[in-house]
């Protein structure tokens, strides 16, 4: 075994939740996915598939149908007739495009910069990859998290290979304007660097727009840009199990984002993607409705936490996710496990993320139950009145 990948530390997302095994009276927000199902129409078009004998192998690059329908998609929220089949390719999951992406582009001893906090796979990916890795940490102003751009733009020196970057991000809710996207991009084009941009939380977002979505490099960018965008159909079509995701990339390297998922697993199932085709070609039935029940959320949970004393936080624009710290309580996977042995509450610890969050915490709002919600915010405020 690498000793790269034996020093890989374990999920301490995973750790907590470990500590919960064999408990019924937890209440579990440390998962960033749903708790509803998928719609049926989307579960009966994979069914009919199976039916019908579709259990073989498909393209590499996924269904022609499938990678139409992702280029219509991406081209009306972010420019008509910009993006083709020939920008597009269907992955396993978007944890699966990150990793192509991470596989494509970085050699060992690369250097590589992210904007952190940050879902722990992105860094290790890179890692994985044998990259120099350098943070860019985001900085908490009154509980809402913002990125130092001369910070950045001093990091991103022409010895950077890739930029990591995830907005709306996970876990802090933090979002790029358009005007910060465009400034990000003419300087990794001026120096030659590629932007891996993990955007999966793009319909999450809960200010108004014109597109519906929230500002992405997309909207700024040419197709020749060196520039991926990871998607996946986990957050806004409710299929996280499904692992189906999708890659916008230049049309140059196409041929070797192939061969490396070709390398990897093959190909997405065909009964999936029968799934995917479904779900986009419905998405008004769907999207809309999650966006605002999630906003029903964030609001709920949120408006329950201000009301707590020695809470710092401030509601999210995007994703699905509170991100907050307790006054006097600075090691979050303890506080976190005494949360779900003391309180019976499921949280993610911020250290999960990055070193800078030690002391936060991450509650997953998507729940279909608001009292669920209201639940879990009063067995928090009942703990942090008797510690």
């Amino acid at each position: 075994m690498r000793p790269l990948i034996q020093n890989l530390e374990e999920s301490k997302i995973r750790e907590v939740a470990n500590a919960a095994i064999g408990r019924t009276d937890v209440l579990a927000f440390w998962f960033g996915e749903s708790d509803e199902v998928t719609p049926e129409f989307i579960c009966d078009a994979a069914v009919e598939s199976l039916r019908k004998g579709e259990t073989f192998y498909t393209h590499n690059l996924g269904l022609p149908e499938l990678r139409d329908s992702i280029a219509k998609e991406m081209s009306k929220r972010h420019g008509l007739g910009r993006f083709g089949t020939q920008n597009i390719a269907v992955t396993s999951g978007g944890v699966n495009a990150l990793m192509i992406a991470s596989q494509a582009l970085i050699s060992p001893g690369d250097e590589v910069v992210a904007v952190t906090p940050l879902w722990p796979n992105l860094c290790a990916q890179a890692v994985i990859m044998g990259a120099k890795l350098t943070s860019v940490p985001l900085k908490p102003l009154d509980g809402a998290w913002t990125l130092d751009m001369q910070m950045l733009l001093g990091a991103l020196t022409p010895k950077v290979r890739m930029l990591i970057v995830n907005a709306p991000n996970n876990p802090t809710g933090w979002t790029l304007s358009a005007e910060e996207h465009q400034l990000i991009l003419n300087h990794c084009r001026l120096n030659g660097i590629w932007i891996l941009a993990d955007e999966v939380y793009e319909n999450l977002y809960y200010e108004p727009t014109s597109n519906g979505c929230a500002p992405s490099f997309l909207d700024v960018a040419t197709p020749q840009d060196r520039l991926i965008v990871v998607h996946s159909f986990s957050k806004s079509f409710l299929m996280t199990g499904w692992r189906l995701g999708w890659m916008v990339v230049p049309e140059e390297i196409l041929g070797s984002v192939g061969k490396l998922i070709e390398f990897n697993t093959s190909c997405a199932s065909l009964f999936t993607q029968r799934g995917g085709v479904v779900a986009l070609s419905r998405i008004q039935e769907i999207t809309p409705k999650v966006v605002a029940h999630l906003k029903m959320c964030r609001d709920t949970l949120i408006g329950q936490l201000k009301t707590m004393e020695r809470l710092e936080l401030s509601s999210p624009k995007g994703g699905m996710y509170a991100f907050f710290k307790i006054s006097g309580h600075t090691d979050s996977l303890q506080i976190a496990k005494r949360l779900v042995s003391e309180a019976g509450l499921g949280i993610a610890p911020g250290e999960a993320f990055a070193p800078e969050s030690r002391d936060w915490l991450r509650w997953c709002f998507a729940s279909k139950d608001l009292n669920r919600l209201l639940d879990g915010a009063e067995r928090l405020d009942n703990w942090i009145r008797k510690n």
